[in-house]
């Protein structure tokens, strides 16, 4: 039973820890009929068919498709250097930054190890992790925060894009610059396994599933429809796959809306947070990312300041920085320790230096626009 337990925290640590916390606030404010308005059923019901399509569009292979498609015509070590961070970047858009690690960090692992290159490995992860944490900050669906804050704020599409793609433009430059020394530029001749899609009629209706879900997150079609047409057509073309989403990810925004809501409700916490965010929301936002990651940070703090915009620089940016910063960053530290030879303190100390040039250059740019 002690096995079973402590096997489940180590696999779902942070759900455990939000559980933990979502408890005592209970000791603060006892369970009311305030409880329910604390949770946003619309922001549930749009991860969980997200979730979904994306589980859809790995189960055909797009992603290893694309990738595929794309390596085999180079023969460049910098070009496939900037190739393979950027990968991440773009894909993190769609369909989240920790799913894009899951994808391309065994990937990359396996691609290095066939070149020989043994160096390039940590820089290449590195920059994958930040990549996949800065590309998924451009668009409402590329990671849990954002899609909470634009239905919190109610954000139009013009709104969002006006403040998060300068910083993913400078985001791109400065990825792009910083791959291309990773790998040297003449390779040996890659042996590609070769990939296919699996059911281009299944993609086609992942395809239109996500079109309705990207339709939902604008609040053109209603998140109740969209929960029921996903659930259903993801039942029929492969019910295996609603056994694997991360049901543990919605239980821990519960948890974290439990936390937020009661800590809203005491008095003395709200004007400490409140103090703190009327004197920059933007570093308070960085700041406590650093300590809980930015998606709690993003749902707590929303509970104490109308200011979105620097709310929302603030807890993207501050996915840089600690490991725990952005939770999907921990997934490549877990995958990279899996394989011969890692080496921790060299991983956690080449990660600390590119995450705290980028969290400085990000910040800059924040502060200046």
């Amino acid at each position: 039973m002690l096995t079973r337990v402590r096997t489940f925290f180590q696999k779902e640590m942070v759900l455990c820890i939000a559980a933990l916390c979502a408890v005592a606030t209970m000791f603060l404010i006892p369970p009311d009929g305030a409880y329910l308005g604390y949770i946003d059923f619309r922001v549930l019901c749009l991860l969980l068919c997200l979730m979904a399509v994306v589980a859809g569009f790995q189960a055909v292979g797009v992603f290893r498709y694309i990738t595929y498609q794309l390596l085999r015509k180079i023969h460049s070590g910098r070009v496939l250097g900037v190739t393979m961070v950027l990968l991440p970047f773009f894909v993190s858009m769609v369909v989240t930054n920790d799913v894009a690690l899951l994808i391309f960090v065994p990937f990359t692992l396996g691609l290095l190890q066939q070149l020989g290159n043994k160096k390039a490995v940590i820089p290449m992860l590195v920059l994958q992790t930040v990549a996949a944490n800065l590309g998924s900050m451009a668009t409402p669906v590329g990671n849990p925060q954002n899609l909470f804050l634009y239905a919190a704020y109610q954000l139009s599409a013009g709104e969002f894009f006006a403040v998060m793609l300068p910083l993913s433009a400078v985001s791109l430059f400065c990825l792009a610059a910083g791959a291309l020394p990773v790998l040297p530029g003449s390779l040996p001749q890659l042996n590609l396994k070769p990939e296919t899609l699996r059911s281009r009629g299944r993609l086609g209706v992942y395809v239109l599933l996500f079109i309705l879900c990207l339709l939902t997150v604008f609040r053109l079609v209603p998140y109740g429809l969209t929960t029921v047409v996903v659930l259903v057509c993801v039942a029929w073309l492969n019910r295996e796959l609603l056994k694997e989403l991360d049901f543990a990810l919605l239980a821990t925004f519960v948890c974290f809306f439990i936390v937020s809501g009661n800590l809203a409700r005491v008095e003395a916490v709200r004007t400490f947070l409140e103090e703190l965010l009327s004197r920059s929301t933007l570093l308070t936002s960085v700041a406590t990312s650093q300590i809980i990651s930015n998606v709690p940070a993003a749902v707590l703090l929303s509970s104490f300041t109308d200011q979105w915009k620097p709310l929302l620089e603030g807890v993207n940016i501050g996915g840089l920085g600690t490991p725990i910063a952005s939770l999907a960053s921990l997934i490549t530290l877990k995958l990279y320790l899996r394989s011969p030879q890692a080496q921790a303190g060299k991983f956690l100390g080449v990660f600390l230096l590119a995450n705290v040039a980028g969290l400085a250059i990000l910040l800059l740019t924040a502060t200046v626009i």
